[in-house]
């Protein structure tokens, strides 16, 4: 993954919808349904972090060593596919899709996720993902996957640092019993109190320690919170694409949705 910058919101005409939120507020799976819903490109920038420790990890470095961590993160050959039917994570060539999602990399991911240089180069990476996705240019919008209708981008610092000027900017959030109780369904494939405590503080630490490098919790200025607790996954879909339409008709003086 690499190009140059990503440009200002002058020359971009596709939509950038840009969703935070906590461990288990459902940010992947329902920021996918959104992406194919409106037709754009779907980037799940949690996964960067996770194949950056499975990358880490696979070349023998030490998580410690932040000034390590960093240089490999640097030179990281990372393809992100965004295609949100079917979106892809390869390392140097290997498919790490599944390999990312194991407790290995659940549990040693903060380590690399709170790395301020690592979250430096993700960050870059991620702009021009965004930029390559939303860009009026003919050549871009040619050759990106969207072209250029835009993209729905979800994980840390997507609201507020990577793409604060998002046209769209979501917190997704959820009481700690119902992403406790999700997470451990897709963990576990269960949600009983055995499983539930074994999730626990895998999502807990992992928010806890991701909260002193970046705030996901309260919804900064302009960031509508979308609360799921109560709703279940089509709800909490089509209340994502209300907040989408209402922003885009509003931005557009009431004319024209975003479907």
């Amino acid at each position: 993954m690499t190009g140059e910058g990503a440009g200002t919101r002058a020359d971009v005409h596709g939509i950038v919808v840009a969703i935070d939120g906590p461990s288990g507020s459902g940010k992947s799976s329902v920021s996918r349904a959104v992406a194919q819903r409106l037709g754009t490109a779907y980037l799940d920038t949690g996964a960067m972090y996770r194949a950056a420790t499975w990358w880490c990890l696979q070349e023998g470095v030490d998580l410690a060593d932040q000034a390590a961590v960093a240089a490999a993160v640097d030179v990281m050959p990372l393809v992100m596919g965004i295609d949100p039917a079917a979106p892809t994570v390869h390392v140097d060539g290997t498919d790490v899709g599944e390999a990312i999602r194991t407790t290995e990399i659940s549990t040693a991911v903060s380590a690399v996720a709170t790395n301020l240089a690592v979250r430096a180069e993700l960050r870059r990476l991620q702009r021009v993902v965004i930029a390559a996705e939303s860009s009026a240019s003919s050549e871009s919008a040619g050759t990106s996957f969207s072209g250029g209708r835009g993209i729905v981008a979800e994980g840390r610092d997507i609201t507020t640092v990577v793409a604060p000027d998002a046209d769209v900017r979501i917190l997704l959030t959820a009481s700690e019993e119902a992403r406790l109780a999700r997470r451990s369904l897709e963990v576990h494939g269960a949600a009983d109190a055995a499983a539930v405590e074994a999730t626990k503080d895998q999502v807990l630490r992992r928010d806890r320690d991701d909260s002193t490098v970046s705030q996901f919790h309260v919804a900064a200025d302009g960031v509508v919170t979308v609360d799921s607790s109560d709703l279940d996954f089509e709800q909490t879909v089509q209340a994502v694409l209300d907040v989408v339409e209402h922003a885009t008709a509003t931005a557009a003086g009431g004319e024209g949705t975003a479907r």
